[in-house]
């Protein structure tokens, strides 16, 4: 009877720990958007390959939590929401990858965006950080009970409300522009990738949740 709670606590800390590195790559992310906004272009270069390096990080740790699950077996009967968490949660470091690709893009090819578009991406990603720092709250709440998890999860939805609301009044900004094509289209995408960055958050807050139902 000993070994399901032991597995448990083991996947969890694996989660956790998992997050921690998912938390660190949105954080790089926010960063990269700040030097860029502030037309550092020396600091988006570096952030970017630090951007790289915590996504390859993050999908090692996925496939060595995926292979830890695996190798407990049927002593875990939930294994499969463990597993779920693992792969949404890696999925916002490859939404973080993109955004980080496409700010770079910007930089490398010198573009002028607009200090107003460049602001309110600083306050999208701003956002989207805080959903993230929710989210990683929600999760460490597991193991206090569920009814402390769904707290912090509300959280997490009215952050990502706070996020959508500024991603629908940017991309009409972006559009009343009038950049040239190429500009407009790498701007919309950073802007989308964010907002797409919040709604995967919020999917993770999901997972958190029946994490919490099953410990």
């Amino acid at each position: 009877m000993e070994a399901e709670p032991r597995a448990k606590r083991r996947a969890l800390n694996l989660c956790q720990e998992h997050l921690r590195k998912v938390v660190e790559v949105v954080r790089k992310t926010v960063q990269i958007i700040d030097a860029f906004s502030a037309n550092d272009s020396d600091s988006v270069i570096r952030l970017y390959g630090e951007v790289q390096k915590i996504g390859d990080e993050i999908a090692d740790s996925k496939r060595a939590v995926t292979q830890e699950l695996i190798e407990v077996g049927a002593i875990l009967l939930n294994r499969e929401d463990f597993l779920r968490f693992t792969f949404i949660a890696s999925e916002i470091s490859e939404l973080c990858k993109g955004v980080a690709f496409r700010i770079l893009t910007i930089v490398e090819r010198k573009w002028d965006i607009p200090s107003d578009i460049k602001k309110g991406i600083v306050e999208l990603s701003s956002a989207t950080f805080n959903a993230m720092m929710r989210l990683r709250d929600t999760v460490f709440a597991l193991g206090y009970g569920s009814p402390q998890v769904s707290e912090k999860a509300r959280e997490v939805e009215l952050s990502e409300r706070e996020v959508d609301n500024l991603y629908r009044k940017l991309e009409i900004l972006v559009l009343e522009r009038n950049m040239e094509m190429p500009k407009t289209l790498l701007t919309r995408d950073v802007i989308r990738l964010l907002e797409d960055t919040a709604d995967k958050i919020e999917d993770v807050s999901d997972a958190t949740r029946i994490l919490a139902l099953v410990l």
